[in-house]
């Protein structure tokens, strides 16, 4: 029981970013490398804090290749999102993110030669079908931008990347504060070579930072500490509750009011993620 509140937990900090980012890009207008660098950089200064206060200083000696692939998969994912939360709405976003981190985990555990039962590759054939019907036409008032969506995809990838690379982790904090604190490098490359940056209402920032430091940055240490006791397939099945998450967000924030499909939807993700806990 544990165990499911603390992933819950996550689920509801992941879909939180969806609605935030969307926000800070779309409705205040922010330029993405800018949300990049309000994220990257809130959540760094929150995770070194925790780091050094709780751990001190040496419990930041990891991996150099364990730090590098976090860096690297952690900016993929975070320069595909920000720039597709401007192009596409809080759930389908959610959707297609998380539709390409399921594949990418799968793929990752079958490489992994992780046993997959039948149970779980049902439930994640009957949730991945539930996400689906949020595609079909009338399910969203707003038309679904192909460059938004292969920018989400890319941005799975490099979530999908960055789960399985926190498998290898034995400090989830110190390892979410190198991984913030170097990505942060990239971010400010991303934003010097824009060019003139700096669109957008200041009221953005707030939903920037927010998603930074706490959904973000909090929500990712939290999420490498449960990783190492939770199946790779079993965590991908997992995030796919989140679009629904997101959904909800965004009609409660953003006025984005699902009709009677999301419901049907949301049966078929949640019946699936059921299905995928049987081991008989």
């Amino acid at each position: 029981m544990r165990l499911f509140l603390l992933v819950s937990l996550v689920m509801v900090a992941f879909a939180s970013n969806s609605v935030l980012n969307r926000m800070a890009v779309f409705g205040a207008g922010l330029d993405p490398e800018w949300v990049a660098v309000l994220r990257l950089g809130a959540g760094a200064v929150v995770l070194l804090g925790l780091t050094l206060t709780l751990q001190g200083a040496k419990s930041l000696r990891i991996s150099p290749k364990v730090v590098a692939a976090g860096m690297a998969t952690l900016f993929l994912y975070i320069y595909g999102f920000s720039i597709a939360s401007g192009l596409i709405d809080a759930g389908i976003g959610a959707l297609v993110l998380f539709g390409s981190v399921q594949i990418t985990m799968f793929l990752g555990a079958w490489m992994m030669r992780e046993r997959l039962t039948r149970w779980r590759l049902i439930g994640a054939a009957l949730a991945f079908v539930g996400l689906m019907t949020l595609l079909l036409p009338g399910t969203s008032g707003a038309a679904i931008n192909p460059a938004g969506v292969g920018l989400m995809a890319l941005g799975g990838i490099g979530w999908g990347l960055y789960s399985l690379n926190g498998k290898r982790v034995r400090d989830p904090l110190a390892a979410t504060a190198l991984n913030f604190t170097l990505a942060l490098v990239l971010a400010l490359g991303w934003l010097a070579a824009s060019g003139d940056p700096g669109q957008g209402q200041v009221w953005g920032i707030w939903p920037a930072l927010a998603s930074g430091a706490i959904t973000s940055g909090l929500g990712y240490a939290l999420w490498y500490r449960v990783l190492p006791q939770v199946p790779a397939s079993l965590a991908a099945i997992a995030q796919l509750s989140v679009p629904l998450i997101a959904a909800l967000g965004g009609a409660l924030l953003l006025a984005e009011i699902p009709g009677p499909r999301f419901w049907i939807s949301a049966t078929l993700v949640l019946g699936g993620i059921a299905l995928s806990l049987k081991k008989r």
